[in-house]
């Protein structure tokens, strides 16, 4: 169905766009009472699997930019540029983690989890992004979800003709959408059902960007700064995102259900490797099941398979069948 002018006004008009075939038949109510069991002990936060993703994503980072550095060539700086975009994703996704407390816990769970991975993007904090993403599983598809409201319009509309889709990743590598990206990371006061208990003090943040500003200027590190992480902040993350926003779901049908909107892929060892996901490609699992960690989700499609709850035909084999779903004409 498509989203009502009333639920967002400024929105582009959006044809009404099929449901997807959903590869997961059913939710958690179709599950048996040992496969329930089964994912109950998979639930809760897994502090370490989290501070290892976050400490080798930072490894990556610096040893990247360390190779630009001493290469001093522009095809390496581009290839690093690339790669530390990939790697903001990742911290996107860690923050997503916490969003949902499976990362660190505790009084200063989320302050620390700014400090490591969000300020560095300078897009949100985890208190913000709370209250966005927890309305947007809350009010699923609704005209209360913002990422429904957000995400109505041509731009969200696939099927899509690949000129688009071409416009689409030209503004994105420009940076054009930037602005657009940090509002909708940006909750309101309508959202405050979503405040976190012990919020991240703002002088947390203004010591965060000071420090790090007096840092850069006593290394002399700025032009590196801004070459291998303003750029690629500015670019190749904004495409990132905005892919793992496409395979998060399919928009313009409001009141769909989680399946029919959400695909299920299955990602090439390469693809794992180039662009990690941390298995956000089985995001229909996450909906169901939001109180377990992204490194367990492949158990829980496991789960979902014995319990004869998928169709493996209706699984996209790697991202790049869902990218030709993408590109065909909607009829």
């Amino acid at each position: 169905m498509q989203p009502s002018a009333e639920m967002n006004p400024a929105a582009p008009a959006a044809a009404e766009t099929p449901p997807l075939r959903p590869a997961v038949l059913a939710g958690p109510e179709a599950l048996s009472s040992a496969a329930r069991a089964e994912i109950r002990e998979l639930s809760g936060h897994r502090p370490g699997r989290f501070l290892l993703e976050l400490a080798w994503n930072w490894l990556v980072v610096a040893g990247v930019i360390t190779l630009g550095v001493l290469a001093s060539n522009v095809f390496v700086t581009v290839l690093c540029i690339l790669i530390v975009g990939t790697r903001q994703m990742v911290f996107g996704l860690l923050l997503h983690e916490q969003v949902h407390r499976l990362g660190l816990r505790g009084k200063y769970g989320d302050w620390i989890v700014n400090v490591l991975a969000v300020y560095p993007l300078f897009a949100t904090t985890v208190e913000d992004y709370a209250k966005v993403h927890l309305s947007h599983h809350k009010y699923f598809f609704t005209s209360k979800d913002p990422d429904f409201i957000r995400k109505s319009g041509e731009d969200w509309t696939f099927p899509a003709d690949w000129k688009v889709l071409a416009r689409l990743v030209l503004r994105d590598l420009t940076g054009l959408n930037t602005v657009a990206l940090i509002k909708g990371k940006t909750g309101t006061a309508a959202m405050d059902e979503f405040t976190r208990t012990n919020p991240s003090p703002l002088w947390l943040r203004l010591g965060f960007y000071a420090l790090l500003a007096v840092v850069l200027t006593l290394v002399e590190g700025w032009t590196v700064f801004l070459v291998y992480w303003v750029i690629p902040l500015l670019t190749v993350t904004q495409l990132l995102v905005r892919w793992i926003a496409v395979i998060e779901h399919k928009y313009n049908m409001e009141n769909a259900t989680v399946y029919e909107t959400t695909p299920l892929i299955r990602l090439k060892p390469w693809q794992r490797l180039l662009i990690p996901d941390l298995n956000f490609a089985m995001h229909a699992y996450h909906h169901a099941h939001p109180g377990v960690s992204f490194s367990q989700l492949p158990k829980v499609h496991e789960i979902y398979k014995r319990e004869g709850l998928v169709d493996e035909s209706a699984i996209f084999d790697g991202q790049g069948a869902y990218l030709r779903y993408m590109l065909k004409r909607s009829r």
